[in-house]
This record gives structure tokens, C-alpha cells and sequence, in this order.
């Protein structure tokens, strides 16, 4: 082999040996496609419930089973690996399959072939598809290009989230791991407590944050360059269609899945953040996040299944980062477990303060006076 074709293969060859397991991050949507099929194949009724059983059953097991990565890219190969497009049709690729699944499940709720236990499992696998489609949404919206912040907001129609856009990058971000911050969870918060506080506290920011853009760029709230608007228009089409093909009957199953899919993401939030401060400085003002401010887990399967987003310490440092860049870091306090494990101890409150207070305080050496802590406490 010449040596001039060993150095183009030097510069193209990348060394990510997640490369392709990157496209199991559509087995999400995909789940939404295959409930009636298995139930025809099996006799099961249980498979109409595939979403949660899977995210909540199959992928805790698969987390334990298959252990960590620990990997990083290399510094040499982090710009062709942030420039090679190949992760971002990854990414592209989600959003058809998200959508397409919408539209069986709302043929097959509107059948009346279903029972009503059969149509509140089917409504929760779609319900955790349009969750994890807001996780496709974030990666997608953190990016400078046009289009991939468009598709950004597409993703977020099913779950009628569309506000997330806003908030997450401009006050998330900006806040994240400090009282004034309604996505970061407090120490001794329980998750209950925790969901109602972050819905409703992201909600309004995004609507002072939007406000307070347009009035700086001399803009009326009622214009097409209001993000808001233009988010929440995408759901209004989309569930607008949906009742306009399969009737009003729709709308229970419309609304109902789009809750399961934001309590999916305030869910995720809660754990992404419990009860960690971010220091300040000597003029009292918070310091930098870094990535001390996020909690991580280096679970090889479901960071595969949610674009690295388990690496939320690099996220947070590095926000600018694309999804197959992200790094562990020595600095980050982690989690015991996947996210998806997480999520089930999250449920219950005793059993997640038994699992995380003790971790929360020695990653602070003691001191509460570091702590995220609740008013009350």
C-alpha cells in the first residue's frame, strides 16, 4: 500500500468501535411497530405493554448484564468524528419511525378491537417512544445547523413539549444545578414533589425566557419568529390531523401518551441533577458548570439507546459537544446504575434516598452547606 493512501486512511479512519451500534437507538420507536404484530404471533396480550417492559424491565437487566464503557475518542479524533454525518442520520433516522409508529397506534386505539387494559399498554409504549423522541429532540437542538434545530422541534409535537426547546438551552443551561434551576432535583426532594415544581417552573421560564428575546429584537409575541409558537404549532397540525383521520376518539390517547412521554423526560431530569450545587465564586455568583455538577453513568446499552446522554457531566461542560464526542470524566460523581434502572428508584421515594443521600453527601465529603438542598430541609 502507497504511502499517500495510508495517510488518507489515517485521516478518515475513526476509532469508535460504537460506531454501529449507534442505529439500535431507533429500537425505541421501532417498539411502537411491533406490539400488534407479536401479540398476532404469541396469543400475549402482554406485549401491547413492550415500552415499559422493555425500558423499564429488559434494559435495566441488559445494563447489568453488559457492564460499562469507559472509552473516550481521542483528542486527533474528535473533529472527524464531530464532522462525520453519518452519526447525525442516526439521529435523523428516529424521527420517521417515531412518527410512523403514531400513526399505527392511533389506527389501531381508533379500531375498537382493543381493550381498555390493551389500549393503556399500547398507549404507554407510544407514550415512552415520544419521551425518548424529546432525547432525540435535545441532541438534535443543541446544534447550530438550521435544519437539525427544525427537526428539533418536530420531534417534540407527540409529546407537546414544545417549550422544551426554549428552556432547556437557554435556562436549563444557564441555571442548571442551583436553586434557581426548576429541572435540577433537590437533595431530600422526592420525585412527586420534584414533577409538578419542574413541569410547571420549566414552563414559565420558557415563557419569560421567549419574552424577554423578542422584546430585545423589538418583536410582538404574536410573530413567526416566536420559537414557542412555532414548536407548539407543530403539535397543534400534528394532533389536529391525527383527530382529523381517526375522530375525536383520539384525543384520550393523544393526551394521555404525551403525558407519559414528559413525565418520561422530568423524570430523567430528576436524576440528572439530585441534590448538587455548583460553587461559586468570591462575588457570589455560581461558577462555570463543570462536570462535578452532573450525575453520570457509563452504561454501555442505554447510552447507546439515548445518543451518550448518560454522559451529562461532559454535556453540561462541553454543551456544544455532538453526541459521539461526549467523555467520561474521573470528576463526575456516578450513578449506581443505567438511567433506565434509576428511573425505577426514582418511583420510589425511600428506596432512591436509601440509594442516593449517602452518595450525594460524600461526593461533598459531608458538607450540606455544598448541597442542592430543599427549603424545607
Amino acid at each position: 500500500m502507497s504511502e499517500a493512501t495510508m495517510t488518507i486512511l489515517k485521516r478518515t479512519y475513526v476509532r469508535d468501535h460504537k460506531r454501529y451500534l449507534w442505529i439500535l437507538s431507533t429500537g425505541a420507536p421501532v417498539s411502537a411497530l411491533l406490539p400488534a404484530q407479536l401479540v398476532h404471533l404469541t396469543g400475549l396480550v402482554l406485549f401491547w405493554w413492550i415500552g415499559p417492559i422493555f425500558v423499564l424491565v429488559v434494559i435495566p437487566l441488559l445494563d447489568v448484564a453488559i457492564g460499562n464503557d469507559g472509552s473516550n475518542p481521542s483528542d486527533e479524533d474528535y473533529e472527524r468524528l464531530s464532522n462525520d454525518r453519518y452519526y447525525r442520520w442516526c439521529t435523523f433516522l428516529f424521527l420517521p419511525i417515531q412518527f410512523i409508529g403514531l400513526g399505527v397506534a392511533g389506527y389501531m386505539w381508533s379500531s375498537h378491537q382493543l381493550r381498555l387494559v390493551d389500549k393503556l399498554g399500547l398507549t404507554a409504549t407510544v407514550g415512552i417512544v415520544s419521551g425518548i423522541g424529546i432525547n432525540a429532540a435535545h441532541e438534535l437542538g443543541h446544534r447550530a445547523e438550521h435544519l437539525e434545530r427544525w427537526l428539533a422541534k418536530i420531534a417534540l409535537a407527540q409529546s407537546g413539549y414544545g417549550h422544551f426547546f426554549v428552556e432547556h438551552n437557554r435556562g436549563h443551561h444557564a441555571r442548571v444545578a442551583t436553586p434557581e434551576d426548576p429541572a435540577s432535583a433537590r437533595f431530600g426532594e422526592s420525585l412527586w414533589a420534584f414533577l409538578p415544581r419542574s413541569v410547571w417552573g420549566g414552563f414559565r421560564s420558557a415563557l419569560s425566557l421567549e419574552r424577554e428575546r423578542l422584546s430585545r429584537q423589538g418583536k410582538r409575541w404574536f410573530n413567526w419568529d416566536n420559537q414557542l409558537l412555532q414548536a407548539w404549532s407543530m403539535s397543534v397540525a400534528l394532533f389536529g390531523a391525527m383527530i382529523l383521520v381517526f375522530g375525536y376518539g383520539i384525543i384520550p390517547f393523544l393526551a394521555l401518551q404525551a403525558v407519559i412521554g414528559f413525565g418520561l423526560l422530568e423524570t430523567v431530569n430528576y436524576l440528572e441533577h439530585y441534590g448538587l450545587l455548583r460553587a461559586r465564586r468570591a462575588n457570589g455568583r455560581y461558577a462555570g458548570c463543570s462536570p462535578r455538577d452532573s450525575w453520570n453513568s457509563d452504561r454501555l446499552l442505554t447510552n447507546v439507546f439515548l445518543f451518550h446522554l448518560q454522559r451529562h457531566s461532559d454535556h453540561h461542560a462541553n454543551p456544544g459537544r455532538r453526541y459521539q464526542t461526549l467523555r467520561t470524566s474521573e470528576q463526575a460523581p456516578q450513578l449506581p446504575y443505567g438511567y433506565a434502572t434509576m428511573l425505577v428508584l426514582a418511583m420510589v421515594p425511600p428506596l432512591w434516598r436509601a440509594v442516593m443521600d449517602h452518595r450525594v453527601l460524600a461526593h461533598y465529603d459531608g458538607d450540606t452547606s455544598l448541597v442542592n438542598m430543599g427549603p424545607r430541609k
